[in-house]
């Protein structure tokens, strides 16, 4: 599936690497990967037409600290996504170093957790991954940090417009080893939160409708309380409009928990895909663009591995290059960071040894496809968003990300393959708000950028 490109990294040498993002850092409308450094600088990699070119700036790059986890959105509603960089210098409870919030101010990059008045709520408890998350359909967006050994964060903008954590308000503020966490829309308009933990159940946080939280993890069948969770995607496995899960559980049997007609998870996982490894991130994305879904397994000091959907099969398939034996997977993120319609993956190592950064693409196979990119009102990517495409017999559904896989954030574009289809019959999105928009046949083989409807009326187009 995968071939190596790694030489298209400038200057890519051995570190000490976590979380990988995709979003705008700069503030130029190009997305680039912000790759942490743990005690290694951060990196701003953009791509410049010829290869990956680190363009971070000296705030960004903070190489005194251990950053592991890292997210994006736009916290304040202008339209600029923040990035929220989690740093763990020690594997659980307090640490010394608390947490990053960057954001451009004017042009100028600020750490809005750098303040006199936010030393009381900083996080300085070990942490694993971030994701964003609209909560009550505003077009601004928190922050849900879960944290290790320590009470999970939820930090967003009061109506004072002050930074406040306000996990124990939400019913968030759990203590567990928390993990992976992710945002998505599973039971109706509301965007929902799903942890995954180790050393305690995994957490279920279905919105109530108010932007507060109720735990139904256990009603849904998914706490697992035995295993020792990682990596998470969330994606449409069969093709029926319904938002699925696939985590892994490290050296433990690996999930993918399917909805039923009656809204029930049921975990489908093959024995092959469930076969215990030392995981990290789950990546869910059709890769060659032929229409099926593909799960991607990173390993850490063990070979990844690939699983395709295959006549309504979940089996093995050829990972190519990407099977890296020896390499040390800390995170992983998916793109089209070059624009060519195909995804690309950038994978980081570290932990136990240094290594560098690996970059994957798949070759041309002239597969269609369809990308979609819905906005807020501001113009920011609306992570969240539930975006699902009518084509042929199938209803496929894909959330806008908000963070997902391991420490780690996708980009913020729904990526349809279509495989020899040349027809899209509709083009559903569901916006955090509530509000929908419905394009009849868009052309494909494109990108389509959708701005937030001006008033919150549903909208066909």
């Amino acid at each position: 599936m995968f071939i190596a490109r790694h030489d298209l990294i400038y200057h890519n040498v051995d570190r000490l690497s976590y979380g990988v993002a995709v979003c705008d850092i700069d503030g130029d409308g190009q997305f680039e990967f912000f790759v942490t450094g743990f005690g290694y600088p951060n990196l701003a990699l953009k791509w410049n037409g010829r290869g990956l070119l680190d363009t971070a700036d000296a705030i960004i790059t903070d190489s005194q600290r251990q950053a592991i986890g890292v997210a994006a959105a736009d916290l304040d509603g202008d339209g600029i996504e923040e990035i929220y960089v989690l740093n763990s210098d020690t594997f659980a409870g307090p640490k010394q170093h608390g947490d990053r919030l960057f954001a451009l101010h004017g042009g100028q990059r600020v750490d809005l957790f750098d303040q006199p008045e936010m030393q009381t709520i900083v996080n300085r408890s070990a942490g694993r991954s971030v994701t964003a998350i609209d909560r009550t359909g505003s077009g601004r967006y928190a922050f849900f940090v879960a944290n290790y050994g320590a009470p999970m964060r939820l930090y967003e903008l009061n109506q004072a417009w002050q930074l406040s954590e306000i996990a124990r308000t939400a019913g968030v503020n759990y203590a567990t080893g928390g993990r992976a966490v992710v945002a998505a829309p599973f039971f109706g308009n509301d965007v929902d939160l799903l942890a995954i933990n180790e050393r305690g159940p995994n957490l279920f946080f279905k919105n109530n409708g108010d932007g507060t939280f109720s735990d139904i993890a256990t009603a849904q069948g998914i706490s697992d309380r035995q295993q020792h969770g990682r990596g998470v995607a969330v994606f449409d496995a069969n093709d029926d409009g319904q938002l699925d899960i696939a985590y892994g559980n490290w050296e433990g049997p690996h999930r993918l928990w399917v909805r039923g007609s009656d809204s029930a998870f049921r975990d489908i996982a093959p024995p092959a895909l469930a076969e215990p490894s030392r995981i990290r991130t789950v990546i869910a994305a059709d890769f060659d663009n032929d229409g099926n879904p593909e799960l991607f397994f990173n390993n850490l000091g063990e070979p990844n591995r690939l699983f395709g959907r295959r006549n309504n099969q979940w089996v093995e398939l050829d990972i190519g290059d990407a099977r890296e034996p020896e390499g040390l997977g800390t995170g992983a993120a998916i793109a089209d960071i070059d624009g060519d319609g195909r995804l690309e993956l950038l994978i980081a190592h570290g932990e136990s040894a240094p290594q560098p950064l690996s970059y994957y693409h798949v070759p041309a196979n002239g597969n269609h496809w369809l990308r979609v990119r819905p906005l807020t009102r501001a113009g920011a990517p609306a992570r969240g968003a539930l975006v699902t495409i009518n084509y042929a017999d199938r209803v496929v559904a894909q959330v806008i990300d908000g963070g997902s896989g391991y420490l780690c954030q996708m980009e913020p574009t729904a990526h349809f393959g279509l495989g020899s289809h040349t027809t899209v019959n509709s083009l559903t999105i569901q916006w955090p708000s509530g509000t929908t928009t419905i394009i009849a046949t868009p052309h494909i083989d494109q990108l389509l950028i959708i701005p937030h409807p001006a008033v919150d009326d549903d909208q066909i187009l």
